[in-house]
């Protein structure tokens, strides 16, 4: 399918759908996502895993898609925030202001979101140790955590 130097057709199961890019075998998953496949969801923040604003879930894990070829992720499926579909953390995030400036946003939201699935019954420590993966210079974690809190409640009732 690839040739070492060349471009190549993949396909990634992008948001429930089969999506074909055009990458190269350096291409990062960011990259595919954004230029590729038009979901500018993730941001391209540090470009080097410290930030997490390009934070989406890959088999339901957050991965910082700045760091994962393009090439790593087909064959498993990948959620962006595009494809939340208005779940309840982003009105959670809306609800508890928990964003400011909103470029990190998205990459809290689909950390967030993962931690929701992972673990339901999260307590105050696993959500510290989970937000420690993102970096937002504008707001508290405060109102994340707080947001990601009101899901939790609300799921486990």
């Amino acid at each position: 399918m690839f040739q070492l130097t060349g471009e190549g057709l993949i396909e990634l199961n992008v948001n429930g759908e089969t999506r074909k890019a055009l990458v190269r075998p350096a291409d990062t998953l960011l990259f595919a996502l954004r230029e590729r496949l038009g979901l500018t969801g993730a941001k391209p923040g540090c470009e080097n895993g410290d930030c997490g604003a390009c934070t989406v879930l890959v088999d339901g894990w957050p991965i910082k898609s700045c760091l994962m070829l393009a090439v790593e992720a087909v064959g498993r499926e990948i959620q962006t925030v595009e494809g939340l579909n208005g779940a309840p953390i982003q009105k959670a995030f809306v609800d508890k202001f928990a964003f400011q400036c909103g470029y990190c946003t998205s990459g809290f939201i689909m950390n967030c979101q993962g931690l929701i699935n992972i673990h339901p019954d999260a307590s105050d420590e696993v959500m510290q140790e989970w937000l420690q993966s993102n970096i937002c210079r504008c707001t508290s974690y405060q109102e994340i955590t707080e947001a990601i809190k009101s899901v939790l409640i609300t799921e486990n009732t």
